[in-house]
């Protein structure tokens, strides 16, 4: 099971092939449960569990059945931070989220 901000890479099927997601990376931005969300899942879940992945050079996301999603590494070195908030946080590669000053934008 992949975690938040996990990149990962979408496995080969005919649906996501003719998607054109196949063999995609991209990065965990979340989960849901199907049946209370009412997301459009690729994939058929059996466990009523699915993962968005976001890919960056298609400025989206879609939400996959756990079974089609492959762990790549844990996005280390992912940087999240808030509006208004002068503090930022980094993934290191351990899976810890270090807190920092903001970066200059």
């Amino acid at each position: 099971m992949s975690g938040f901000a996990d990149r990962v890479r979408i496995k080969r099927t005919d649906e996501t092939k003719s998607l054109g997601l196949a063999e995609r990376e991209g990065q965990v931005f979340g989960w849901t449960t199907p049946s209370v969300s009412g997301v459009s899942v690729i994939g058929t879940s059996t466990d009523d569990y699915a993962v968005n992945v976001f890919f960056d050079e298609l400025d989206k996301g879609f939400w996959f059945a756990d079974h089609l999603v492959e762990h790549v590494d844990n996005g280390a070195g992912t940087v999240i931070s808030l509006d208004g908030v002068d503090k930022e946080w980094v993934l290191l590669p351990n899976g810890d989220w270090e807190e920092r000053p903001r970066s200059a934008e």
